[in-house]
């Protein structure tokens, strides 16, 4: 079994398909460890504010199995086939790490936006603060102790999921 972590994200509709995302995971992966809810601003496009939080699980199956199971849960909930990289999304659910694993193809882990974005790092530490960075060699606690918070607005979002 490895330990990985996913990112998710929506600004459509997006309390509930986040809670439709976890449901499925739930009924895939079983335990999930869940970090706060955050909302933030659209990153890279105008848009709706996102619903943002990390999910950790373990998983026997082989990185691209996940790939494939993760898009096939974003199909399943309105996520379009050719759908811009910087646009409003249903549900999007992105590998942040999977293991220590390093790689560029063929999904780069781990995932370069750890580090730049703080709805990914800011859950990331909430749920993982002592795991180390393969690349960075560092904790996620101390790259968002270090991160510069006044480049991104974040607000924990009251949430309250029984799955």
């Amino acid at each position: 079994m490895v330990q990985v972590y996913l990112s998710l994200g929506s600004n459509i509709d997006r309390e509930n398909n986040l809670t439709s995302g976890l449901a499925e995971l739930t009924s895939i992966y079983q335990k999930l460890t869940l970090s706060s809810l955050f909302e933030s601003e659209a990153v890279g496009f105008d848009g709706s504010p996102f619903y943002n939080m990390v999910v950790g699980l373990q998983t026997s199956q082989t990185i691209e199995a996940l790939s494939t199971t993760l898009r096939d849960i974003e199909f399943k909930f309105g996520r379009e086939v050719n759908a811009k990289k910087f646009s409003p999304r249903t549900l999007d659910i992105d590998i942040l790490l999977y293991g220590d694993l390093v790689q560029a193809e063929p999904v780069q882990l781990p995932r370069e936006e750890i580090s730049f974005n703080a709805f990914v790092l800011w859950p990331l530490a909430e749920i993982a603060p002592q795991e180390i960075h393969p690349v960075l060699k560092q904790s996620y606690l101390s790259l968002w102790q270090n991160f510069d918070k006044s480049t991104q607005k974040l607000a924990i979002i009251p949430f309250n999921w029984q799955g």
